[in-house]
């Protein structure tokens, strides 16, 4: 959907014949038509002095050059001469033919829609976000200059390589909009009751024809349609209904309708959702799991119908990006105090599994010693517990030999059952065969089931051969355990530490 403007006195027109390809227009020589809006016209062209290079040239079509469309014409050449961003195509020149009509000159990109880039080279998610970051901060930049896109959409957001990196390009200010400045001394018009941008990417307040003064969060609310595409490979407004819909139909929908979430809209997809997970490089269920939760969050923030709620600069939206990308949380969501421990959790898994490796450790280490009531026993207990001292050692210090020769010695030591399963238990876990370990641990739990070490230590090996449903009710009955003491909360930060890396975060609701 374009611009509509109010009729106006045509200038003279020289004709109405397409330039053709070779024909020379200043110093630059059209090569091929790459391009075509309602007004104007892209062509592949090179410039042949003072230096030889190909660039894009952009034209008003013969016949179409009345003085409203020769203002937002110049309005956009003037925007991008604004621009200075690695991510924004250059203004590069412009001028007017000897009949008079306007055309200016930009980088030729090289790229195709950032939506089709990523599909075709089958980028994950989080590559995705963080080629998605690089856009906002080009929008960041416009918004900075004091100009405003309007219509951010993938075909105006095109990826081209640059030494095998992409490098996301927003082209396109054909109507954009100044914030305190002109774009051009001449006088420009959008007709009352015409809509301006593309339908699917459109901000409530666009569709609205209110009168309400379209600031920057009609971009945010862009760029979230944008991101929304970039993760299910579709918009939030199915496009089949916006092509059957009336425009008064389109415009209350997109005013008035909320849509789903991206998690539950991947949900809805059918068959096409094994292909969107593959494009992703990811199985379905993984998907799903990616986007919900933080990024939930994130989009459905930028697709607020209320732009105060939105976020107010493109940089937040960036932010909160990388927030999520670092475990970190997020402005978006309501920040409980689970939310924030999962987010210290997962930001210091590596310090805080080497903790609850020695809490454990030390933790079964005293479980076990105060096994041994009767002095005639004294001696055999010291050599069990020794034994059992030994094998904790050797097995987290990566010795599986020597831990299986003191897990005999426990044994010879008059070891209990569950003690000695506790440990080839843990033994299978620290060798990798996690299979084995759910064998010896269900054992362990099962003849001693009030041992806490034992449950974490199934929950870690439930968690690994993906039996999450089996894991999660026995890291529910780690608070039921008694007595409750310091070493006993250290234990249930570790058991979250070994459950994190299967756990989904909660619901938005």
């Amino acid at each position: 959907m374009g611009l509509e403007l109010l009729p106006a006195e045509a200038l003279p027109k020289s004709d109405f014949v397409t330039e053709p390809p070779g024909k020379m227009i200043g110093r630059y020589k059209l090569l091929e038509k790459i391009g075509e809006g309602g007004f104007g016209v892209v062509f592949m062209a090179e410039q042949v002095e003072p230096v030889q290079r190909k660039v894009a040239l952009k034209i008003i079509k013969a016949g179409m050059d009345t003085r409203e469309v020769i203002a937002r014409f110049e309005a956009e050449r003037q925007a991008i001469a604004l621009m200075d961003h690695l991510n924004i195509a250059r203004a590069l020149d412009a001028g007017a033919t000897e009949a008079g009509r306007p055309y200016f000159v930009m980088e030729l990109v090289r790229g195709i829609p950032i939506t089709d880039y990523c599909d075709q080279a089958n980028l994950p998610t989080r590559e995705r976000l963080k080629l998605f970051m690089k856009v906002c901060q080009a929008v960041q930049h416009a918004h900075q200059k004091g100009v405003i896109h309007r219509d951010i959409k993938p075909s105006n957001v095109l990826v081209t390589e640059h030494d095998g990196e992409p490098v996301p390009k927003v082209i396109d200010f054909g109507v954009a909009k100044a914030l305190g400045q002109k774009l051009t001394a001449k006088t420009l018009f959008t007709a009352f009751n015409h809509i301006i941008g593309t339908p699917a990417y459109m901000s409530p307040e666009q569709a609205a024809l209110s009168g309400l003064d379209i600031d920057t969060r009609a971009d945010i609310y862009s760029l979230g349609v944008l991101l929304y595409e970039l993760l299910t490979g579709v918009t939030p407004f199915d496009a089949e209904t916006f092509r059957k819909a009336a425009l008064d139909e389109i415009q209350r929908m997109i005013r008035e309708t909320d849509p789903p979430r991206p998690s539950t809209r991947l949900r809805t997809l059918g068959e096409k959702l094994r292909q969107v997970a593959r494009h992703r490089q990811t199985e379905v269920p993984k998907l799903i799991h990616q986007v919900r939760g933080d990024l939930d969050w994130i989009v459905m923030k930028c697709l607020e119908k209320d732009r105060t709620r939105r976020y107010e600069t493109a940089n937040g939206v960036a932010t909160d990006i990388a927030r999520h990308l670092s475990d970190q949380p997020i402005v978006a969501r309501p920040p409980s105090a689970a939310y924030k421990f999962q987010k210290l959790i997962r930001r210091n898994k590596v310090a805080v599994v080497g903790t609850a490796a020695i809490s454990i450790a030390l933790l079964l280490a005293g479980l076990f010693g105060f096994q041994a009531h009767h002095a005639k026993q004294q001696r055999l207990a010291e050599r069990r517990q020794a034994a059992i001292d030994k094998t904790l050692l050797a097995a987290w210090s990566g010795d599986m030999i020597g831990a299986e020769g003191f897990i005999r010695e426990a044994e010879m030591a008059s070891a209990s059952h569950g003690e000695v399963r506790m440990l080839r238990g843990l033994v299978a876990i620290r060798r990798g065969e996690f299979g084995e370990a759910v064998q010896h641990l269900e054992q362990a739990v099962k003849l001693t089931p009030t041992s806490a070490a034992a449950q974490t230590l199934l929950i870690k090996a439930y968690a690994m051969v993906g039996k999450w449903e089996k894991a999660e009710p026995i890291f529910r009955t780690l608070d039921s355990l008694s007595p409750r003491t310091p070493e006993d909360f250290m234990l249930q930060g570790a058991a979250i530490t070994l459950l994190d890396p299967v756990r989904a975060l909660e619901p938005l609701d």
